[in-house]
């Protein structure tokens, strides 16, 4: 059985203890399924234990068994991502409020924090340690998707997976929305999420990464991507038959996968693909031989990175 991390503050809070220097995110806290009120408390405490090392990576939508999970009835996915937003309001008016007074009446939430007696010397909810708030990710998982105007509106970092040949119209939208707020995209601030396996070889990265990327693929995501309908994401050709999304396709038109310098070079064409990004994300996963991932890793900052440093 395959799951995502339930509860990436968590492990954020311990990572947190352990280092010094690297900055964590969530990757992403599905606004639907929390309460806000208890959303913004979550992450604001989370934010006062890392001193300035966290963002927010944010989505206003989720997966139906999930939804099902939480109890939330709706209609059509755009009911899901109006609470998503609803709910986003809500927590960035909270920690936005002044005298801790607050009040919110929407269609999915009603939220009264009365104004604190100052005698008291008490507040009913934190504020996040950054000003006003950590710095903000909103994802964008379809090429339709319309939450990347929310970037550009309010200048946060855009997010995505998403192939190459989708991110032009997207990057559009988020410059129109970005423009009309009187602000300026910036492509620095992308954000790139890829699977990616760095190996000795490239005949050996191709065998190992057959275990660690294909497994949870094949096994989970291959099958959960078809029932949500959006396998054909993937798709170069969007005639190409489900069963033709195999390994062998996602080795050579999907996933970075090759020695540091094919993947240096995969990188590089990504990048001209896309018209540039700023921050490429690797998506890890927990195969039964942790070792693989660690010396991908390893290979990973100590070979290639310093081959694409030169990129903007």
């Amino acid at each position: 059985m395959w799951e995502n991390t339930p509860v990436p503050e968590l492990l954020i809070a311990k990572a947190l203890a352990l280092t010094e220097r690297i900055i964590f995110a969530t990757g992403i806290t599905l606004l639907p399924l929390h309460h806000p009120v208890d959303t913004a408390h979550r992450i604001a405490m989370l934010d006062h234990m890392a001193r300035g090392r966290f963002y927010w990576g944010i989505g206003v939508r989720s997966i139906p068994t999930d939804l099902q999970l939480y109890g939330i009835t709706y209609d059509t996915m755009d009911d899901v991502r109006e609470q998503g937003k609803e709910a986003l309001e809500v927590i960035l008016g909270l920690w936005q409020a002044e005298n801790g007074r607050f009040d919110y009446d929407g269609k999915y939430y009603q939220v009264h924090a009365p104004e604190a007696p100052p005698e008291l010397e008490r507040r009913l909810y934190f504020k996040p340690y950054q000003h006003p708030h950590p710095p903000i990710g909103m994802a964008a998982s379809s090429p339709n998707s319309d939450t990347i105007r929310m970037s550009g509106e309010r200048g946060w970092i855009p997010m995505t997976n998403l192939m190459a040949h989708h991110i032009g119209d997207l990057w559009k939208k988020m410059e129109d929305s970005a423009t009309s707020a009187g602000r300026q995209a910036d492509r620095r601030q992308l954000r790139l999420g890829r699977d990616v396996y760095v190996g000795e070889t490239p005949q050996s990265a191709r065998e190992e990464a057959r275990i660690v990327l294909w497994q949870p693929f094949e096994e989970h995501q291959w099958l959960n991507r078809k029932a949500g309908g959006i396998l054909g994401h993937l798709k170069l050709d969007p005639a190409m038959p489900d069963e033709a999304v195999n390994v062998d396709y996602m080795l050579e038109n999907v996933w970075i996968v090759g020695d540091p310098q094919e993947c240096a070079d995969k990188i590089r064409q990504l990048h001209r693909d896309v018209g540039g990004f700023g921050t490429l994300r690797t998506i890890t996963h927990n195969p039964d031989d942790q070792a693989l991932v660690q010396r991908s890793l390893r290979r990973l900052m100590e070979e290639m990175a310093p081959r694409v440093q030169d990129l903007e």
